[in-house]
């Protein structure tokens, strides 16, 4: 992890910053104490809003029928929050490894506050599968083709937690809304959503700063190498939504070959590029991404 030049700070990010502080002091909760946790939920209805399975939109979803779904329904919520798990996981040793580091002084403050509330996040998922499914599911990383310079690692790390939070983000208002959920599943998506919309903020404005920085240090190719590499993150992030081991904890019988199917299956594809518009669009009016195609891996 090098060392960065002083942010490019302007009025803007300061204010950003101060806004948004004051929001995490006044919208603090104990997250050990806001959860009612029911000693289990019920398997009969859905876990997770039927627009948001990974079967949606194929022939699958109408070929499982309800019981099958029902139980689909619950593993993929249960992967949905172990991918939180180790996303956050993830991002909090990122986040405190620059915290009052050479070119992160100005938003060190706020950090504390994402720090603090991430880690709340990552408790509340966690106890969430293990209490319901007994099992938080594995993941694997993504690793980056050779060493960054600082300004590019910088901005990647940052890149892909705001990434990470705006896909989140897309199933926490989705199923926080939805009143065919249980009440434990609403509150944990709502209260998840609460704190993510000031990250989101932050995190599209230090993104911004930390782009403006990695173009004045590398050269023009090294963008483009930073694009790519991006936009595989993407399709690794959507893809990773798609897990042999809740297909077969559902009961189906080739868990692989299902896999396989609904990546392949271009029937999905507008249904990921509804999950992906709002961090998409941002990549694209910044110039970060030079357009919107992204590699099948």
């Amino acid at each position: 992890m090098g060392v960065s030049a002083p942010l490019p700070v302007n009025d803007r990010f300061l204010e950003v910053l101060e806004r948004l502080s004051s929001r995490s002091i006044e919208e603090y909760y104990n997250p050990y104490q806001q959860f009612d946790w029911p000693e289990k939920l019920d398997e009969g209805r859905m876990w997770m809003t039927p627009e948001l399975l990974t079967v949606y939109g194929t022939p699958f979803y109408d070929e499982l029928g309800e019981e099958t779904l029902q139980r689909l329904s619950k593993w993929e919520s249960i992967n949905f929050y172990s991918l939180n798990v180790h996303g956050i996981r993830e991002l909090l040793i990122e986040v405190v490894g620059r915290i009052h580091m050479p070119g992160f002084e100005v938003p060190s403050d706020f950090f504390h506050h994402f720090i603090g509330e991430e880690n709340e996040h990552m408790w509340f998922f966690a106890e969430f599968c293990r209490r319901y499914g007994d099992k938080i599911y594995g993941s694997t990383a993504l690793r980056a083709d050779s060493a960054w310079e600082p300004e590019v690692e910088n901005f990647l790390v940052f890149s892909r937690i705001l990434f990470f939070e705006e896909l989140v983000d897309h199933y926490n208002t989705r199923m926080a809304r939805d009143e065919s959920l249980c009440h434990t599943i609403r509150e944990v998506n709502r209260i998840h959503h609460q704190d993510e919309s000031r990250h989101i903020a932050f995190g599209r404005e230090l993104v911004s700063l930390l782009f403006t920085r990695m173009k004045e240090a590398v050269p023009a190719a090294r963008v483009a190498e930073v694009e790519a590499y991006l936009k595989r993150y993407v399709v690794y992030s959507i893809n990773s939504l798609y897990n042999p081991h809740v297909y077969r904890d559902a009961g189906i019988a080739d868990p692989i070959g299902l896999r396989n199917a609904l990546v392949a299956d271009e029937r999905r594809r507008p249904h990921e590029r509804k999950a992906i518009r709002k961090p998409l669009g941002f990549f694209l009016k910044t110039g970060i991404f030079t357009d919107d195609v992204l590699p099948v891996v």
